[in-house]
């Protein structure tokens, strides 16, 4: 790797060397100096929409007897946009800049409700967080709010634009990150409104309820459908059996919600705030991603040995599923029939153990806890998803939501004592726990269809580092015993059409496709960065969350999901079979599925 040319400049008198081509805010911050922003997000490119970023660039005098002397410039730059050169001289604080930026907030302000106590975002606004550091309590200007109702079209998230601040993050999100089109700039100058193309609602349109947008929101103009109400009146009934499950993701972020560092593992304390909510069973959604590997793995083994379509893409993100049936369908035979680990458990829980338990199926409440957005869709998104003869999975709610169940509840996150997980549906190895990360899906499919190929107890080396890391597309050939597997990892949907294509181009050249199996995860990241995770988050928080779940994974004692005794349990016992994929019926009627072509618009009426 070549070494990047630097170049120095000062800001604030101190002198500080940064690459070429960073900007003057990156600058700042290496010099630890912070430059306040509200559209800037370190995900996205400079949209300079906000001006609260503005400093001075300090320049001779033009007046003969300062000799030279530098002087604040008149005109103020934005740090966030602006390149850093070799020798500027940047002032980032001064009286005047100080009260340009305060003046556009309360510009910013004149046009915002001020009805912070009922927002979901109060406490993480960075509005208002930016307002407090201004110490802005009073707005100078006329008050004017138009008022739109809410689009609660969709399931999964909420478009409120009486609270947008034309910031433009979601859209950029929308269109550049997830190439999915939904939102964009409607109208101009104080009509402007954020929404999808022609007006329709955001179930009409191309989304795809990622929920990535609300994770890079500013402000509560876009949020999590909010779900928690439903949660707390099932556990007050008491012809309910509540039961609860929690994805790989969980455990690595919502300590961020208690004031604990990003990827702290907190899945202990998380069992023991469940039963405290008054759950009477707590479940991981890890053991299905176990499942899931069985099924997956299975069924990639088969059509790679007996010539099935390839290559298989695996189907554990609903966004991605979302996206594939309206963008391409011609992808539907390769997606993998597997059901999402949260689909798996949800059916199980329904059928399994209530089965084991005695208990009537239809008085059994699932509560699942993701990371995702999504997943609120995707509970009711066909007939495959109530294989128990009711929905399997009653509600979802996203880790921000479950945060304030607890805090509601009056529960000390952060000193709870470490608990289990209830049995039948609990065990988990650490091929499970990476599922939550990009790569992960792939390396826990290698780790097992290594053994099942082979025979052997376990790989060389049961870490396969070449599908880990944050590089939008991985590829990689993997040698198990002279048989080379081609793989492909891709996250953050704007970089997975470049991977379809290149099996299109395959297909069009009559050749064998370049690649025989493909891991994709919507969000960047994988689910660690998924839409219903606290916000604000970086790429140096995803790292941490990554690191939490790759921990987890070392201290497994079982580190390949074929190994979990409770799963070996369910398929002699109840599933039928090694896998259901080898024939099992009940377990292909409870944990797969289908897909079909759907239309990227979808008008009502």
């Amino acid at each position: 790797m070549e070494t990047p040319e630097l170049i120095t400049l000062e800001i604030n008198g101190k002198s500080v060397s940064v690459p070429k081509g960073t900007s003057i805010l990156n600058a700042a911050k290496a010099a630890h100096i912070k430059i306040p922003t509200l559209c800037y997000h370190p995900d996205l490119k400079p949209g300079a929409s906000c001006g609260i970023c503005v400093v001075r660039q300090l320049v001779p005098s033009r007046n003969p007897a300062d000799n030279g002397k530098l002087v604040p410039s008149p005109k103020m730059l934005r740090a966030c946009c602006t390149e850093a050169t070799e020798g500027m001289h940047i002032l980032t604080h001064d009286p005047d800049i100080v009260q340009v930026r305060k003046t556009v907030l309360e510009l910013i302000l004149a046009n915002h409700p001020q009805d912070c106590l009922q927002c979901p975002r109060s406490g993480s606004c960075e509005l208002q967080a930016i307002a407090a550091d201004f110490g802005i309590r009073e707005i100078p200007f006329p008050k004017e709010v138009i008022h739109r109702d809410p689009d609660k079209s969709t399931p999964s998230i909420v478009l409120n634009s009486d609270k947008c601040i034309k910031c433009g993050r979601c859209a950029e999100v929308c269109q550049e990150m997830q190439n999915v089109w939904a939102l964009e700039f409607i109208g101009r100058g104080e009509k402007t409104v954020m929404a999808p193309a022609a007006g329709v609602k955001l179930a009409e349109s191309p989304c795809i309820k990622c929920g990535q947008c609300s994770a890079h929101c500013p402000v509560g103009a876009i949020y999590e459908n909010d779900e928690t109400a439903k949660v707390w009146s099932a556990l007050r009934d008491p012809e309910k059996t509540c039961l609860v499950q929690i994805a790989p993701a969980v455990r690595v972020a919502l300590g961020e919600a208690f004031g604990m560092k990003p990827g702290s593992l907190t899945t202990g304390k998380i069992y023991a705030a469940l039963r405290m909510l008054g759950f009477d069973k707590v479940f991981d959604t890890n053991f299905s991603a176990d499942v899931t590997i069985m099924e997956e793995g299975t069924e990639f083994i088969k059509r790679f040995t007996e010539g099935g379509t390839l290559p298989l893409l695996t189907s554990c993100c609903p966004a991605w599923t979302d996206w594939m049936e309206k963008y391409a369908p011609d992808f539907t035979e390769n997606f993998s029939t597997a059901k999402s680990p949260q689909q798996m458990l949800s059916a199980l829980c329904k059928s399994y153990w209530a089965e084991k338990n005695g208990i009537d199926h239809t008085k059994v409440h699932v509560t699942s806890i993701m990371p995702c957005t999504a997943k609120k869709h995707e509970i009711a998104r066909d007939e495959f998803m109530s294989a128990t003869g009711t929905q399997d999975t009653d509600v979802v709610l996203t880790t921000r939501e479950l945060a304030r169940m607890i805090k509601a509840a009056g529960i000390d996150f952060e000193s709870l004592p470490e608990e289990k997980a209830d049995d039948l549906l609990g065990a988990y190895t650490g091929a499970g726990t990476i599922f939550g990360v990009t790569g992960g899906v792939m390396e826990a499919a290698l780790r097992t269809a290594y053994c099942l190929i082979t025979g052997e107890a376990q790989p060389p080396s049961i870490d396969f580092q070449a599908v880990r890391g944050m590089e939008g597309v991985k590829t990689a050939t993997i040698d198990i015993k002279g048989t080379k597997v081609n793989i492909a990892v891709a996250h953050q949907m704007g970089n997975v059409e470049k991977v379809l294509d290149m099996i299109r181009e395959d297909r069009k050249n009559g050749v064998k496709p370049r690649f025989d199996f493909i891991e994709v995860m919507a969000c960047r990241g994988g689910c660690i960065g998924g839409g219903g995770q606290p916000c604000l988050a970086t790429d140096e928080v995803r790292a941490q969350r990554t690191a939490g779940l790759y921990t987890d994974d070392e201290k497994c004692t079982l580190r390949m999901s074929h190994l979990n005794p409770e799963v070996t349990a369910l398929y002699k016992d109840y599933l039928g079979g090694k896998t259901g994929a080898q024939g099992g019926e009940k377990a292909h009627h409870l944990l797969h599925t289908k897909y079909k072509k759907l239309d990227v618009y979808k008008f009502e009426g």
